[in-house]
């Protein structure tokens, strides 16, 4: 019993995961990708696993990856559904792709940015910040695409030539986040700092470095309703709402109505535009954000303290 509360067993996750194969595969498949496994149920202990463990079918591959310590490793990879039930055989929930394909783990095929909203604020208050971010990325020549987090969030992305590595990426999601910032002061934030943060939705930049993650496209979430990270159409974000989509209701919704990212790939663009924002933002004053505490310490990156702990100057 995987989610004790609406009765999902590990078979139903199976199940479900069969029922969805060819759209979870189109999303996630041929990524580096590390599996959120839970020994005893959503609620019980839980790990994150990356390389194949001992004993995995012949059809479960790994690709060398490199890390942000510099250390290379093999890291799993979904070639065709059968590989996701596998994988949900070992109490997997939670998928986590790479931005990168499996050929090219270094430079990212995908731009993502996660609009997570903060105490006092919710997923309706995310959804007029994400319009808006579409608007700034069709502007930089960007196609974007949602999803719903499967919690409170949403998930933006836009398919990009791989062409630039991760801290390029990195730089480009800056400068479209600061971009909507300027657009939107009193709704969203790119304040790395809680205390700062206000109640506003916070656009986590942070999540475009190297091994850092979210939720696939289809993937189920550790919650009681055992929600699904959802694709959906722009039409369909105002009136969306995220608890309806579960493991029990998503594949009825993919057989009725289709892959909302069908088409996801189909034309990629370039962060060249982005990029441009990024040096103009520089030459403007506005220098590099810090990096998640587990990186190296970065070029030009601000100090790594939370500002209320921060020494302050001696008073005259």
């Amino acid at each position: 019993m995987l989610w004790p509360e609406v009765g999902i067993t590990k078979f139903a996750l199976a199940e479900y995961l069969a029922a969805v194969g060819p759209q979870f595969v189109a999303a996630n498949g041929n990524r580096p990708i590390s599996l959120q496994r839970f020994a005893d149920g959503i609620d019980g202990e839980q790990f994150f696993s990356k390389n194949p463990p001992k004993g995995a079918p012949e059809y479960v591959r790994a690709v060398t990856v490199t890390y942000p310590s510099g250390r290379s490793h093999p890291q799993l990879v979904i070639d065709e559904p059968a590989t996701a039930v596998w994988a949900a055989q070992m109490n997997t929930v939670v998928f986590h792709p790479w931005a990168s394909l499996a050929t090219d783990p270094d430079n990212p095929d995908q731009l993502r940015i996660d609009l997570d909203p903060q105490p006092g604020t919710d997923f309706r208050d995310a959804i007029e910040p994400a319009v808006e971010l579409r608007r700034v990325l069709d502007e930089a020549g960007l196609t974007a695409f949602v999803k719903t987090s499967g919690n409170r969030g949403l998930h933006v992305f836009a398919p990009i030539d791989a062409k630039h590595e991760f801290l390029d990426v990195r730089h480009a999601v800056i400068a479209a986040c600061r971009e909507l910032e300027r657009r939107m002061p009193e709704r969203v934030t790119t304040n790395w700092w809680k205390e700062e943060r206000g109640t506003k939705i916070f656009l986590d930049f942070n999540q475009a470095n190297r091994d850092r993650t979210m939720a696939g496209a289809y993937s189920p979430r550790a919650l009681a309703h055992a929600s699904v990270s959802t694709p959906i159409t722009w039409d369909e974000l105002p009136t969306a709402d995220p608890k309806s989509f579960t493991i029990l209701t998503v594949p009825n919704r993919v057989a009725t109505i289709g892959d909302p990212w069908e088409f996801f790939s189909e034309k990629p663009g370039t962060i060249a535009p982005l990029l441009d924002w990024w040096d103009r933002d520089l030459a403007n004053g506005l220098g590099e954000l810090p990096f998640p505490p587990d990186f190296p310490k970065m070029p030009g990156e601000p100090p790594r303290v939370q500002p209320s702990k921060a020494k302050k100057p001696p008073v005259d």
